[in-house]
């Protein structure tokens, strides 16, 4: 008797081999790379199935690090940055190290401890093309360059930009022990509205920017 070839079936869950953490569709993950040299992918699940013999593969989205793109890592990506592609593949479950956590731009800045878990995305990256959305971000300083969360940066509480402590000429340890802060063109102008009785007025407080711990 001929045996009967049993079809694919989706499934709601998989649960990670050697743990008893559960993944299911919409999650983010750590999977595992050819080269074990190589850091873990990160992808999300679009979808599972099983075979029927026990065996479950996952359609994935995959996310680019930095260096992976076309343009390659820049001064302003962090280290935790993703890009999320438009580049989908389905792969064993069995590849599948750990769960992760890939926050918006916003909401990891507002983490007060990042974990090895935590990454963030701020662009979308076609994956042929190179091209990425949105195709640019508000900028800062006197460099002019987006926001790297990793960075150390303070803040002029008269213009409301934001400075890396070097392009103001002031060392990372100076600005950890700032209590106030006024970027020169503020404190520039400043000076030219200060009555001629020599009143001062009250300092602009700035504070630090959160650093990745």
């Amino acid at each position: 008797m001929a045996k009967i070839k049993q079809g694919k079936k989706d499934v709601d869950s998989y649960t990670i081999r050697g743990t008893t953490k559960v993944v299911r569709v919409g999650d983010t993950v750590l999977m595992r790379p050819s080269d074990t040299d190589n850091q873990p992918y990160v992808a999300r699940i679009e979808g599972m199935e099983t075979d029927g013999r026990g065996s479950v593969r996952v359609k994935v989205r995959w996310y680019y690090r930095p260096e992976e793109s076309k343009g390659g890592r820049r001064q302003f990506h962090g280290a935790k940055e993703l890009f999320r592609s438009d580049h989908q593949d389905t792969q064993s479950a069995h590849t599948i190290e750990d769960k992760c956590v890939v926050h918006s731009f916003k909401e990891y800045t507002k983490l007060n401890n990042v974990g090895a878990e935590d990454f963030f995305c701020r662009f979308d990256y076609n994956a042929a093309s190179g091209a990425f959305t949105p195709d640019r971000v508000a900028v800062y300083c006197k460099c002019e360059m987006p926001y790297n969360p990793d960075d150390l940066m303070v803040q002029c509480d008269a213009c409301k930009d934001w400075f890396h402590p070097s392009c103001v000429e002031m060392t990372i340890e100076q600005a950890k022990k700032l209590d106030h802060f006024m970027c020169s063109d503020c404190a520039e102008e400043n000076d030219e509205k200060k009555p001629s009785n020599g009143y001062e007025p009250n300092e602009l407080k700035a504070e630090p920017k959160r650093q990745r711990r």
